[in-house]
């Protein structure tokens, strides 16, 4: 998530996470049709801008949400990501190359497509709704400030709690981000 473009900066929440969702259906689609090491690093990419993305709507949208008047569509977008971080915590542990992998992937990626789905037409128009477009704009920023200290990998005990995320995500993403530099500086 390190890599915004300085037009991304100055956008609104709302118009930030719809431009994540469509890069993240870039990138299972990418999967799909890779192998080998291209493969492992697309889906690397996958797994941190996933981590990243969910780590802050739960830190910045979900709070809005809730206020707007949405605590169950709250609810069910935080459990599917929960749902969601312990399968990809599962296929973090695969072989890319594996049928396993490729099989529980299929599930994961209609899961996810589900989920964007669902937070595009029943939680943003909500967001929208409620919310200045000074108010987005801020909150888009917030967004981009938690993706840049969010963890890179899936951590299923934060998942789905935005008080988790804020209590546990700064230490699991210090841990994160050693064990992705001693992973680089060894491969």
């Amino acid at each position: 998530m390190s890599e915004q473009s300085p037009m991304m900066q100055g956008e609104d929440v709302i118009t930030i996470l719809l431009k994540q969702h469509e890069r993240v259906k870039g990138l299972m689609a990418e999967i799909h049709t890779a192998d080998g090491e291209h493969k492992r690093q697309t889906f690397d990419e996958l797994r941190a801008l996933l981590a990243a993305h969910e780590t802050a709507e739960e830190m910045v949208l979900r709070p809005v949400s809730r206020s707007a008047g949405n605590e169950q569509v709250a609810q069910a977008r935080n459990a599917e990501e929960d749902e969601a971080t312990h399968v990809l915590a599962e296929l973090e542990k695969l072989d890319v190359a594996s049928a396993d992998f490729d099989a529980m992937f299929a599930g994961f990626e209609r899961a996810v497509l589900q989920h964007s789905e669902r937070e595009e037409l029943e939680e943003f128009p909500q967001v929208q709704a409620n919310t200045s477009a000074d108010k987005r704009a801020s909150m888009g920023k917030a967004l981009l400030a938690a993706e840049r200290i969010a963890p890179t990998h899936p951590h299923p005990g934060a998942a789905g709690s935005t008080t988790a995320q804020w209590t546990i995500g700064p230490f699991a993403s210090l841990v994160d981000r050693a064990r992705d530099a001693i992973s680089k500086a060894t491969s």
